[in-house]
């Protein structure tokens, strides 16, 4: 007998939708776009949300002339974890997708629980797709994901880059759902008859994101009315615009500027003076970052720029992993001293 088919509602039509785009519309903010082709892997928990991306991922894959998978990542950091995993993977089964993967990570410390656990799915989600040959991993994030996700970086004052939130390509990684309301995903489930697990730690408040969805984000919506997630969702969306237009003119301008020195990479004064300091710190960034492989804190990357703005004789700067002076109208970065 063959399963029934869930009537079409609007949550289910809207998340279809989603997927659809995301696998038939390259992203065009993506450099050098390439479309999704053969296996795609989800990244599936078993919550409403990855499993409303893995139901509807498994009706539009086909359509779309692929073969769709599922990745289930097993953290091992609570009771059962085991079982929630294997329920997760009877649900990609009945849906029809294959393979189907169950991989135990091992989470380390590094960073703090919630970052020892990304680094460590991540890990697991890279190895999956590398060893079926998948072409890309669907994520189930959600526009209150992304909304939370910039207002945590708000709150840490860790400027543009954190604000721009969540790409919704990037490399091997795609978001369909980041237009998509966590309610939506929840109502998908419930149209389909899917039930869908809830993790107990998404309503623990030792979690600053916990936090932030259960009592910051109701917080704003009650004094300052609704629309506060879809207004920060539009805030990112604006920001990663003007900083991939500004990180292209910065590489542009890097190709004329840049040339090799004793043991490194210098940079001309005079023209990093002439632009203006956002251009002048993603020079800098770039520059450090492309021969060197160091990624340069906003903080030291305000002091490299004092050797251009506020020169008065300083000493060169030694930096984690790099070395900076200027000399002779040249900032010259060269390795850091043993």
């Amino acid at each position: 007998m063959q399963p029934t088919r869930p009537r079409l509602t609007p949550s289910i039509a809207d998340i279809r939708r989603a997927v659809r785009a995301a696998l038939t519309v390259p992203e065009r903010s993506s450099p050098v776009p390439e479309p999704v082709e053969g296996l795609v892997l989800v990244a599936l928990s078993g919550g409403p949300d990855s499993l409303a991306l893995a139901a509807a991922t498994a009706f539009e894959a086909p359509r779309a002339g692929l073969r769709a998978g599922a990745v289930i990542v097993d953290h091992g950091l609570q009771e059962g974890s085991a079982d929630v995993a294997a329920t997760a993977a009877r649900h990609a089964t009945a849906l029809g997708l294959d393979p189907v993967l169950v991989r135990r990570a091992t989470v380390g410390t590094a960073g703090g629980p919630e970052a020892a656990a990304r680094t460590a799915r991540y890990g697991a989600l890279a190895a999956a797709a590398a060893e079926t040959g998948a072409s890309t991993v669907l994520l189930g994030h959600t526009l209150d994901d992304q909304a939370e996700t910039v207002l945590l970086g708000l709150a840490r004052g860790s400027g543009a880059t954190s604000l721009q939130g969540m790409a919704a390509r990037t490399g091997l990684y795609s978001r369909p759902l980041l237009g998509i309301r966590r309610s939506q995903t929840e109502q998908f489930c419930a149209d389909s008859e899917l039930d869908a697990w809830t993790d107990p730690q998404n309503s623990d408040e030792a979690y600053s994101r916990v936090r932030v969805r259960t009592s910051v984000l109701p917080m704003l919506e009650r004094e300052l009315g609704p629309g506060i997630a879809e207004a920060l969702v539009r805030t990112a969306d604006q920001l990663r615009e003007d900083s991939d237009a500004l990180d292209h003119f910065a590489e542009e301008i890097a190709e004329e500027l840049a040339d090799i020195a004793e043991a490194g990479i210098s940079l001309p004064v005079r023209a990093l003076e002439a632009n203006p300091p956002a251009l002048r710190q993603r020079l800098i960034r770039l520059a450090v970052e492309s021969e060197f492989h160091v990624s340069l804190s906003r903080t030291h990357t305000l002091e490299v720029a004092r050797l251009v703005t506020d020169w008065h004789g300083q000493a060169a700067l030694d930096l984690p992993g790099v070395r900076v002076e200027r000399r002779d109208g040249l900032l010259i970065f060269s390795a850091a001293r043993a």
